[in-house]
């Protein structure tokens, strides 16, 4: 067997290069014969849609025209015998007319035989059936109660449609009801909730099924669902709802959708994820959906068959499901198709049918729709598998082979057919066709062609006589002769020659090769223009002479806008009056019958982007005078900002030579300056010009303006009379400049004189200097100065006069009536009377108190002579001296001072600070902690200021959030330096804080913290707790040591069932009565101290036994309470018998559960009086009311007619009756039942039909 198909497949090898399949051309197809070809037919699996009319396709071609027949089941269909069914003309297709006959009646298995005089064709078999759309089948839904936490599922289970229906979940109101990775939608339509919350508590949990075929909805009676947060349930780890167990596998197709989902419980809700086991997802054809749930894997591939991993994980654990994907394939085409064969008889050939499927599919061939063994028999055909190879050939043996492949998952058919012809050969190329190409370009000449057997393609060039060959032509199969890089020289006439055994044919060609269209200038890739200007694109280009190209501009690969502001030029676009929205790319084609040629460039928009101006040019000098001139110039461009000023600098040539001086500026207004000058200058002018962005370059300077000299017109600034020697005086001023000298020989003339009734000036000339000395002077003493300027052309005007002083010495004279007044401890104010002025020899900076701690007054201070130092500025007689030391001694003097030092101290005075408070203690230790005492040790205060009186010592209880409990305080002796405390029983840890005293206060405290062992603490808070019964109850009492405050006790009976606790708050005492106890009973008690955040810290319980008390008997018949008692519930008996007698008597005019038996209406659902929800009536047809019944139009009811003419089922009327009203309110349309319904809480979901429309938009 394996030596067959080794040779089968080597012949198969020799044959490849031996035949090669004609084609016959479309034209030549309505004149040669052929066999017939299926080229239309309905789908295998044909859904028809029972309101229309049936249309079963098949079409097919050949020559002649084929027949058509079809079979139906295996057996044939007589068309003429059935007059609801018509074959087209021309055409093998049916048409149904189902109008008047069920279309049922037509389903089953359909093929199409299509055949003529060369062969027979066959469809595929068209499996017919009819689309369905069931109703849902009637069922009772009842309230699902559940606890929150746990998780639920709400079944769908649609009805089985024809083709499945898509299920949606939605409410009363058609609005999807959300979903989210707690609540979600199954693939079989059931909606999953990981754990329920009070919020998923609602009536109208609606299941739609929509039938896509039928365009039709139905709905499930709506689910009421309660969820119950009386014990909630727990938080825990993931377990999976779907699918159960640990592992699960599925079967899929290749080429089909592969969908897994694993939905979980758990709280909180699970995350899930997705892995494959056996390698990796396929990233491109994977997808998540319904919050993770779903794995979805289009095109499935053998390559994802395989494991794969759902993982569901929350806070508490993780849990894994594996499944099992095994991938199967129906048939399919390894190389399509098997192909059409046209054979020249004697020619060889081979049809192929390659296709493979998982499990490896059967292939079987049929000849003309007959098994091909039982076909006759053909020596030149021969099947090997998936081959028929075909040798030899002759008229005769065309016929339509079928190939069917098949397997347990489906099948392929194919038709194919072969074709023995003899036709001489036909050049279907028309003559002298003309074909040019571009220089450089590869030029392709046809000569399609036609014969059986298949032509030889010959190609000449011109006349001449030797056949066209080398490497510079490529020849193809079909005939067509390829030039790879055409040349102007290849242009001219070229022939091609078809020829077989039965004849030769010949046509001519030429080929013109042109030169390439080329734009000339490479053109800038980016522009950028300012909003408001021009831009211009440019594109020259260079083609052939013999082609004619046509520009076009395309803005963003679309057309130019419609705006004259775009001007199109020969060979340039042009865009005046640029905007934003011209911003683009801009591509200029230059395109011609061969070729074309493009180029892209960029505009970018920018808004009109200020730079700084131009300088100012043409400056100009007029109106000269000796003190001023008017300068005027010309602005330069203010490129895209106005010009704010100008401002004018001048060059003095003559003093200054190269250093340019500010003069003034002008509004950017204004282009003259009117400018003021000094005498003796050399000037010079230039203009500067600033906008927002900044000045300008300088302007060329302007010619030279010469000014006369002439005397100064001010004298020096600055003139100061001040000593440095106690018998001098230095004079000094600030000199003028070289513009305010006004002319040459500049010089001062300073001027003197002492400040006193007859005093004569002097005067000095001074020149090259700026100040001058006049020795011999008396101490401090005023001085009138002036200083005035000079130069060869006369003086300056006459000069200020400035005071001024000799020279300071030290001062002399002591203040005197020095004291002291004592404020406080740390606090004394310092006194004094003024030092003469003549004393003080200069100008007066102030007073300096120095004063030192002598000592102190305790016996443990030494004594501290480090002076301090206190300035008081100004002509002050008094300051305060702080941070004194308290209960200490303190000595003191003060000095004047001026601008040269200070003068003598006035006599030392001293004072005396009172006590104050002391500082902390040096230490505290805790030196021992015993079972009974804890014993605290200290030092006394390093700073005593004062007596220490003694030592006040301050504890409380830590507790473990270090809160601090009550505090209790402990007066100490001044000579104590230690403290043995009592045991010690509110915590473990305490805080102590210890301080001393003296008369003036306490000081600051010292703190340490200890612990207590456990040994030395009480187990309770509470002692001595006791009761003792009273007449009117039992009073508890207690003490209580504990920090906390809110103190209750809490009671009940002592018995083995459930403790019904009773609270009684303390309210701040230390005893409670219970009130209320029964007699011969025992009372479980309990004195309870809560912490914060109601946390039991402690409690003491004991138990309280009220005894039997034995009473004198009553006769219960003579008390007054029972006597009353008996009469109030004859009473009550006696209204309850009158209200159910009226209400019998209404009740049986109308008998309202007679009328609801009898109504069978099967698709109207009384609701329940009790909780609104719907009840199913039976469908026994002696209930049905007659046909036709109908309400009377005045809206009354008859007792003669039918049961179901209630008004008022909740629509219609107002519900009333004429009569004594006695069904008020049962059927009326304000019950509060109906009421319920049409609210959002309604049971009753509203028609789908009704709403198609709308949930169409949904699904």
């Amino acid at each position: 067997m394996e030596k067959r198909r080794m040779d089968a497949a080597l012949l198969v090898l020799i044959l490849g290069h031996l035949a090669i399949a004609l084609e016959v051309p479309l034209d030549l197809l309505e004149i040669l014969p052929q066999p017939p070809t299926i080229t239309h037919q309905s789908p295998k699996d044909y859904i028809i849609d029972p309101r229309e009319n049936i249309t079963i396709h098949c079409e097919a071609k050949g020559k002649p025209h084929p027949s058509f027949s079809w079979t139906k089941d295996g057996t044939h269909f007589r068309i003429e015998e059935d007059p609801r069914v018509t074959m087209k003309p021309h055409s093998g297709t049916l048409v149904v007319d189902i109008s008047m006959m069920r279309a049922e009646n037509y389903e089953g298995v359909f093929q199409c035989t299509a055949r003529n005089n060369h062969g027979t064709a066959v469809s595929n078999n068209i499996v017919i059936r009819q689309s369905r759309s069931p109703l849902w089948s009637k069922e009772k839904n009842r309230p699902i109660v559940v606890q929150e936490g746990v998780s639920l599922v709400l079944p769908c289970r649609p009805p089985a449609g024809l083709p499945p229906p898509i299920v949606f979940w939605m409410d009363n109101n058609f609005q999807k009801l959300p979903q989210s990775r707690r609540v979600s939608q199954s693939l079989n339509g059931d909606l999953y909730f990981s754990n329920v919350r009070r919020e998923d508590s609602r009536n109208d949990y609606i299941c739609y099924a929509r039938f896509t075929h039928t365009q039709t909805i139905q709905q499930k009676q709506p689910i009421t669902v309660r969820v119950l947060n009386q014990a909630p349930m727990d938080e825990r780890k993931p377990t999976f709802l779907i699918p159960p167990g640990s592992s699960s596998s599925m079967r899929v197709l290749r080429g089909h959708v592969l969908e897994m989902e694993c939905i979980a419980e758990g709280l909180p809700t699970p995350e899930v994820s997705w892995s494959k086991v056996s390698g990796e997802l396929p990233s491109r054809r994977t997808s998540f959906l319904h919050f993770n749930k779903t794995l979805r894997i289009t095109k499935v591939s053998e390559s994802d068959d395989g494991v794969y991993r759902c993982t569901a994980r929350n806070q508490f654990g993780s849990v894994d499901h594996t499944i099992s994907v095994s991938v199967k394939a129906a048939p399919y085409w390894i190389s399509g198709p098997p192909k059409n064969l046209v054979l020249a008889p004697g020619e060889n050939g081979v049809l192929t049918c390659r296709a493979s499927g998982i499990p490896k599919p059967l292939i079987t061939w049929t000849m003309n729709g007959i098994p091909i063994e039982n076909s006759p028999t053909d020596e030149s055909r021969k099947v090997e598998d998936d081959v028929i190879i075909f040798t030899d050939v002759q008229t005769g043996s065309s016929a339509v082979y079928q190939c069917n492949v098949s397997n347990e998952y489906g099948y392929l058919l194919s038709n194919a057919f072969v074709n023995v012809l003899s036709e001489p050969p036909r050049v279907m190329t028309p003559s002298n066709k003309i074909y040019q190409v571009i220089k450089n370009h590869p030029a392709l000449l046809d000569c399609a062609s036609f014969g059986s057997p298949l032509p030889k393609i010959t190609w000449f060039r011109d006349l001449s006589a030797s056949t066209l060959n080398g490497d510079n032509y490529i020849f193809h199969d079909n005939g067509t002769i390829e030039i790879p890089v055409a040349q102007a020289q290849n242009s001219g006439k070229y022939m091609c020659v078809a020829t077989n055994a039965l004849g030769i044919s010949k046509n001519h060609v030429h080929l013109e090769v042109k030169e390439p269209t080329r734009i000339q200038k490479q053109r800038e890739k980016t522009k950028t223009v300012q909003k408001g200007r021009s831009v211009v694109f440019e594109c020259k280009v260079n083609h052939d002479e013999t082609l004619f190209p046509t520009m076009t501009w395309l803005k963003d690969n679309g057309e130019l806008p419609d705006e004259e502001r775009f001007v199109v030029g020969s060979d340039s676009l042009t865009i005046v009056d640029v905007t934003e929205s011209d911003a683009g790319m801009y591509t200029c084609i230059m395109n011609t019958t061969l070729d074309h040629d493009s180029a892209t460039t960029e505009l970018n928009v920018v808004e009109a982007i200020p730079e700084k101006p131009d300088p100012p040019t043409d400056l100009e000098l007029t109106d000269q005078t000796k003190r001023s001139v008017q300068l005027t110039w010309t602005p330069g461009d203010e490129h895209n900002s106005p010009i704010q000023k100008f401002l004018i600098q001048y060059e003095d040539s003559l003093h200054h030579r190269g250093h340019w001086h500010n003069l003034t500026e002008v509004p950017g207004t204004m282009t003259t300056a009117h400018l003021k000058l000094s005498p003796y200058v050399h000037y010079t002018f230039r203009v500067f010009a600033l906008n927002a962005v900044g000045y300008s370059n300088a302007s060329s300077p302007s010619k030279m303006y010469k000014t006369d000299p002439a005397a100064p017109d001010e004298n020096p600034a600055g003139v100061h009379g001040i000593g440095t020697e106690h018998d001098n005086l230095v004079i000094s001023w600030k000199p003028l400049s070289n513009l305010q000298s006004n002319g040459p020989g500049l010089h001062y003339k300073v001027s003197w004189r002492q400040k006193k009734l007859g005093a004569e000036w002097a005067t000095q000339n001074v020149s090259s200097n700026s100040k001058f000395t006049v020795s011999g002077t008396p101490t401090f003493s005023p001085y009138e100065i002036k200083v005035q300027a000079v130069n060869n052309y006369g003086a300056g005007p006459e000069p200020a006069v400035v005071l001024g002083f000799s020279g300071e010495d030290l001062p002399i004279g002591t203040p005197d009536n020095v004291k002291a007044v004592v404020i406080n401890s740390t606090l004394a104010k310092i006194l004094w009377d003024a030092v003469p002025h003549n004393s003080i020899r200069g100008h007066l900076k102030g007073y300096k108190v120095y004063y030192w701690r002598k000592h102190g007054m305790h016996k443990h201070n030494p004594d501290h002579m480090e002076k301090d130092i206190l300035s008081f500025s100004g002509n002050h007689t008094h300051g305060m001296l702080p941070g004194l030391h308290p209960f200490s001694a303190y000595l003191f003097h003060v000095r004047v001072y001026n601008g040269k030092g200070e003068g003598p101290p006035s006599p030392t005075q001293h004072f005396k600070t009172p006590e104050g408070a002391p500082g902390p203690p040096t230490s505290l230790e805790v030196a021992k902690t015993d079972l009974d005492s804890l014993t605290l040790n200290w030092s006394p205060p390093l700073e005593h200021n004062g007596h220490i009186t003694g030592y006040t010592l301050k504890y409380q209880p830590v507790n473990n959030s270090n809160e601090l409990g009550p505090e209790e305080e402990l007066a100490l002796a001044a000579n104590e330096t230690s403290v043995t405390l009592p045991i010690l029983k509110y915590s473990k840890r305490y805080k102590f804080l210890l301080s001393a005293k003296t008369s003036s206060g306490a000081g600051p405290a010292v703190s340490q913290e200890a612990a207590v062992s456990d040994e030395a603490r009480p187990m309770s808070p509470f002692t001595n707790v006791t009761y003792s019964l009273e007449e009117d109850g039992a009073l508890i009492s207690w003490d209580y040591w504990g920090p906390e405050k809110n103190i209750y006790v809490e009671y009940t009976v002592d018995s083995k069932g459930v403790e019904d606790w009773q609270k009684e708050p303390a309210n701040g005492s230390q005893n409670v009565k219970l009130k209320g106890l029964k007699v011969g009973l025992s009372y479980k008690v309990r004195v309870v101290a809560e912490g914060h955040h109601d946390q039991q810290l402690h409690y003491k319980e004991l138990f309280v036994t009220v005894p039997a008390v034995a009473s004198r008997q009553v006769d219960i018949a003579t008390q007054g309470w029972f006597i009353g008692l008996m009469c109030a519930i004859a009473l009550l008996i006696l209204i309850l018998l009158i209200i159910c007698f009226i209400q019998r008597n209404k009740g049986g005019k109308y008998p309202v559960k007679e009328k609801e038996d009898a109504h069978t209406d099967p698709e109207f659902q009384p609701m329940k009086d009790d909780d609104c929800t719907f009840v199913e009536y039976s469908d026994n047809e002696d209930h049905k009311p007659l046909k036709g019944s109908r309400t009377p139009s005045n809206g009354t009811v008859k007792r003669d007619d039918s049961d179901d003419s209630l008004v008022d089922y909740g629509e219609g009327g107002d519900g009333q009756f004429n009569e004594d009203g006695s069904f008020i309110g049962q059927y009326s349309g304000k019950s509060s039942c109906r009421d319920n319904a049409e609210g959002p809480e309604s049971s009753e979901a509203p028609s789908p039909i009704n709403a198609m429309n709308s949930l169409n938009s949904f699904v």
